[in-house]
């Protein structure tokens, strides 16, 4: 397929680069930083001292950030339909 004065494959590598790239802010997005805390943000408990170096800036116990984790992530109003009239508003 001709690309103009791109390379034989340079439209892939420009996609998996910015995946790539979107992975990597979206993972250090993610980790907590800063001071860890001593104790839960939510129950008080104390956060053992082998998380908080594990996970600096962490601001939840194990228990309470599995279930944080285990709750369904809310989503966006989105029409992936690609009708035209979502594409006029």
């Amino acid at each position: 397929m001709a690309g103009g004065w791109a390379q034989d494959g340079a439209v892939n590598e420009q996609i998996e680069a910015s995946i790539s790239d979107e992975l990597a802010r979206m993972k250090a997005q993610r980790r907590p930083t800063g001071e860890s805390l001593t104790h839960c943000a939510e129950c008080e408990e104390p956060i053992p001292q082998a998380r908080r170096q594990a996970v600096p800036g962490v601001k939840l116990c194990i228990d309470c950030q599995t279930g944080r984790d285990a709750r369904p992530a809310a989503r966006g109003g989105i029409n992936r339909r690609g009708s035209k009239d979502s594409q006029l508003k």
